[in-house]
């Protein structure tokens, strides 16, 4: 082990695609990621390597790139142990033969190597297996026989050698970290690339078979969830918000799998690492909390850092002033007197907003407002849905619609030539959102989702440090209220730009500063930091931060307490943990009062009963009937006040069928006031609760009271 505290690295990049060398190969948005990191860190003098599957495409690569077939050779059986409520007609266990070869490329300072078997070559045209093979076709593990032998090539290629192994999408490599945990040669880096559900599963007997074949130690018992029957209309709410679903109890968290055995945990963002500690403000939120999985963030909250991610080379190096905007606008039959809106990204209706995107941009249209919007929906299949037709129909001359892939200099041109970039995404899918970055480097004021993965665009922000315009955050499918703010911002976006052009010129100025702040560059020199820390053996600080932010006192060392009083009670306050405050001194009135009104502020009414309780006569009268008497029989069911709630809706949950999984109930009540709603009492059905959403988006969960 080199003992050299300031000398290159080795750095070994895996994942199931690295493909962005070559727009040909290119598949997603990770694999652009991870060559430009790659290439950051080469620069910087670092040896760098990527491991992948070569998914048969190694003749079409030989015909642009040189590429050297490696002595490497690895003939063996992998056993596939299948789920038999999933396999149905497959055998409990198939014996996979497997031989294995490497091959490379070398460019720009980073050698590329391409794993190629008779599973990783499957699939050379989409590399990733539909999920529609899941349960009828064994191609659906290609990815899991890549980990496999990724761990199997790293110990037979680099054996003896340091290395930093960065992983990335804990979904692609949730082996690595356990089977590698063992070797002190290697350091193994988990990146979080997206926020898939963090209580994603799979199967327990799979997982523990090939992590024995792979020298791994056993893995303990994972502490069971909660039994069915509690909480349960949030359970099954869940499946609507995309961030939680049901497992049987034979199968193991992907996050859990990785967080315990990676020696460090990276993150796109700030924001991004924040929400997946503790899904804030979301209908998840108070479910997560009680899971097993909540723990184990915590537990290893000390490994995360933020590595970042950057706005591409190409997009910081061209000059948008140079765009003929006229010409660009002409050229797509709109008027270039006219303010532009852009929005960019793959055709995901629900992820990215485009359902209440074009619902908002035919309000406006049809209301008269003037003004251009050009939509890119990428799609390979085209797009299927006739009301979006409809409204470009309805509106020519006013809306360009594309689903194609084109050239990257095209969609320069079109950012370049906009005002405003339009990105309402929604269920906090979006961990950085490079196409946000690139818009806006090119001038573009975003008008955008308060998304905190998105945050550090700072659209969102107040005064000075504004970008843009904001909208609150969504998880609902179809959603009016993301219309309605929507159709708000584009309306109020197009008035500063035609009354307050100086105002709307500093907006674009911060927006494009803001965005060129993230380079590659940047990005290796955070990720650097760290890595050196660990071949230097240097151990993480103590999570004390994280735990201020999300309120895990536990995790607060006393001199913590003592040291920082102001910071731990304020803490505290918006945690509602009251015990935590009176260990720092007596609960007071006027304390009990702040936390009445600061729990009041997130819907939390148990806080708001325990701070009135235990300081009587704390709380005005008038206020605590407002809180006994949100919700109370009126009419033929029942009334609910709350004066900054926007949305309530009735969740029932319904009967668990067969596989453990039921479906909830949803009825919207009707709104007849401001902060006032009417709705149906449920009738014997005692798991019903009450869903809220607030004026400042968070939505937060509330009993159903019959008076």
């Amino acid at each position: 082990m080199s003992d050299a505290t300031d000398g290159p690295l080795h750095i070994i990049e895996t994942y199931f695609e690295c493909c962005g060398f070559d727009h040909t190969f290119l598949q997603g948005g990770t694999s652009v990621y991870l060559w430009n990191l790659s290439r950051a860190f080469a620069r910087q003098g670092h040896r760098v390597s990527i491991v992948t599957p070569a998914h048969g495409r190694l003749d079409d690569l030989r015909r642009r790139h040189a590429v050297e077939d490696l002595p490497y050779e690895d003939v063996h059986t992998l056993p596939l142990v299948l789920d038999p409520e999933v396999w149905r007609g497959f055998p409990p266990e198939v014996p996979v033969e497997l031989r294995t070869t490497a091959h490379r490329i070398r460019l720009e300072g980073v050698d590329l190597y391409f794993l190629s078997n008779d599973y990783l070559d499957r699939l050379p045209d989409t590399f990733y297996p539909p999920y529609a093979a899941k349960g009828n076709d064994l191609t659906f593990f290609k990815p899991l026989v890549f980990q496999v032998e990724s761990v199997r090539f790293l110990r037979g290629w680099f054996g003896d050698e340091r290395a930093i192994v960065h992983a990335h999408e804990p979904y692609y490599h949730y082996l690595l970290p356990a089977a590698l945990a063992g070797d002190p040669l290697k350091s193994v880096v988990t990146t979080v690339q997206s926020n898939m559900p963090i209580t994603k599963k799979v199967y327990g007997p799979e997982v523990r078979r090939l992590l024995a074949l792979l020298g791994a130690p056993p893995l303990p018992p994972e502490p069971a969830a909660p039994p069915a029957g509690v909480r349960e209309a949030q359970r099954q709410y869940q499946t609507r918000t995309h961030l939680h679903y049901e497992y049987p109890e034979d199968h193991l968290t992907v996050y859990g799998l990785v967080a315990e055995h990676a020696d460090r945990i990276d993150f796109l963002c700030p924001g991004q690492r924040d929400f997946y500690n503790g899904f804030q403000d979301t209908p998840f939120e108070e479910l997560f909390a009680a899971l097993p999985v909540a723990d184990t963030v915590r537990r290893n909250a000390h490994k995360q850092f933020v590595g970042g991610c950057a706005v591409s080379d190409a997009w910081l190096a061209g000059d948008p002033e140079a765009v003929d905007r006229a010409a660009v606008l002409s050229g797509l039959g709109l008027d270039p007197e006219l303010p532009t809106f852009f929005h960019n990204a793959r055709y995901a209706v629900h992820h990215k907003g485009q359902v209440e995107l074009f619902r908002a941009v035919d309000r406006v249209l049809s209301e008269g407002l003037a003004a251009n919007f050009v939509l890119r929906c990428i799609s390979g299949t085209g797009i299927d849905d006739p009301y979006v037709h409809e409204v470009v129909a309805r509106h020519r001359g006013r809306v360009h619609l594309e689903w194609e892939r084109v050239g990257e200099e095209r969609v320069f041109d079109l950012a370049s030539a906009a005002d405003f970039c339009v990105f309402p995404s929604k269920f906090e899918m979006d961990t950085f959102l490079i196409a946000q970055g690139e818009a806006m480097a090119c001038g573009a004021v975003p008008v955008a989702t308060a998304q905190w993965g998105m945050a550090h665009f700072r659209h969102a922000d107040e005064g000075e440090e504004r970008t843009g315009f904001a909208v609150n955050r969504s998880f609902a499918e179809d959603d009016a209220l993301l219309v309605d703010a929507l159709a708000d911002r584009l309306r109020r976006a197009a008035l500063l730009y035609r009354e307050d052009p100086g105002a709307y010129r500093k907006l674009s100025d911060r927006a494009r500063a803001v965005a060129r702040s993230f380079t590659w560059d940047r990005c290796a020199d955070l990720h650097l930091e760290v890595f050196r820390e660990l071949w230097d053996g240097t151990e993480p600080e103590p999570a004390t931060e994280a735990a201020l932010r999300h309120g895990w006192f536990g995790l607060l060392p006393d001199e913590v307490l003592e040291e920082r009083p102001d910071e731990v009670l304020a803490a505290a306050v918006a945690a509602g943990d009251l015990a935590v405050a009176e260990r720092l001194g007596p609960l007071t009135d006027p304390l009990a009062l702040r936390f009445y009104d600061a729990a009041w502020e997130r819907a939390d009414f148990a806080v708001c009963e325990e701070a009135a309780a235990r300081r009587p006569g704390a709380v005005p009268e008038g206020r605590t009937a407002l809180l006994r008497e949100r919700c109370l029989p009126g009419g033929e069911g029942l009334v609910y006040r709350l004066g900054h709630a926007e949305r309530v809706e009735l969740v029932v949950p319904g009967p668990r069928e067969e596989g453990g999984r039921g479906e909830a109930r949803v009825t919207e009540w009707t709104r007849t006031a401001p902060g006032e709603f009417t709705g149906a009492a449920p009738a014997g059905e005692p798991g019903a609760r009450l869903l809220l959403t607030l004026s400042n988006g968070r939505i937060a969960w509330d009993e159903v009271r019959h008076g």
